[in-house]
């Protein structure tokens, strides 16, 4: 069988599983199997399936059709132009999260927090952006932790980017210039409405704090004055109906200049802030 018969058969068969993207999962699907780079499927769609690869695609779409991402299958996703090892112990990156990259990196910072790194794509994409940058990661999850430890090892930050287990900032040291985190946001209530590819595969601790979704910036905005320097920054990422929430929990902490920002949909996406400048202040760690 041609590769691209295997490619026709694998699209009709996503799409008889309901699966929404069931052509773009397909190539990714079949890209994997081949061992190549997705953007080097077309060169090889004419070329005869090699042994092996057969047996891969088979296994790859009944994963699929069991709702596992395509991410956590192939154990890759891009994001900021890197691509990221995923496993069932981290959030498959999303898009709409290039946003708060994208925001944190509207000025420069020498040393930034993660918190909830997961696959640590967001500390990492900082600081393959900022060269003379370096960072510190928590979570919780010990897989998390070593998946962000190996993404860290192969985008080449690992002499720049630590990480460390920690419930928000209770083990963390010192003071930073930049705080980013895309928490759990999802109220507990919403779960049962969240696709099974979200809901069936991916760690609910990273989903969701329970309740109305807002333990994980309550926590945040109470510990961050204390872990952010004068005149830092902190960059969260949000659910699209918390903005007024987040900016309320923040100003009540003595952050000013407090800012939302949209994702391409224009939903609400990200909350910037800063914590008021102090001169007496100024550069201390």
């Amino acid at each position: 069988m041609r590769a691209q018969d295997a490619l026709v058969a694998a699209t009709r068969r996503l799409r008889a599983a309901g699966i929404e993207n069931a052509a773009g999962d397909a190539r990714r699907l079949l890209a994997h199997a081949l061992a190549i780079a997705p953007d080097r499927l077309t060169l090889a769609l004419h070329d005869p399936m090699p042994e092996g690869a057969d047996a891969r695609l088979e296994a790859a779409l009944s994963a699929r059709e069991a709702r596992q991402p395509v991410a956590q299958i192939t154990g890759k996703r891009l994001f900021w132009g890197h691509a990221f090892r995923v496993t069932r112990d981290t959030l498959d990156p999303r898009p709409e999260t290039e946003i708060l990259v994208e925001t944190a990196l509207e000025h420069p910072f020498v040393h930034a927090l993660d918190l909830g790194t997961g696959t640590g794509c967001i500390l990492i994409s900082l600081l393959k952006s900022m060269p003379f940058a370096a960072g510190l990661g928590t979570d919780l999850s010990p897989g998390a932790l070593e998946v962000a430890r190996g993404n860290a090892q192969a985008l080449g930050v690992a002499d720049r980017a630590k990480f460390l287990r920690s419930d928000w900032f209770a083990e963390v040291p010192g003071r930073f210039d930049l705080i980013v985190s895309n928490p759990p946001y999802i109220a507990e209530a919403e779960m049962e409405g969240l696709s099974p590819d979200v809901r069936d595969w991916e760690p609910h601790g990273a989903l969701t704090p329970g309740g109305d979704g807002l333990d994980a910036y309550r926590a945040i905005a109470k510990g961050a004055p204390a872990r952010l320097m004068a005149g830092g920054r902190i960059v969260l990422e949000i659910g699209p109906t918390q903005a007024a929430a987040v900016t309320e929990l923040l100003a009540a902490q003595g952050f000013e200049a407090i800012e939302t920002r949209q994702d391409l949909d224009g939903r609400d996406r990200v909350i910037l802030a800063r914590k008021p400048r102090d001169p007496a202040e100024c550069g201390a760690l």
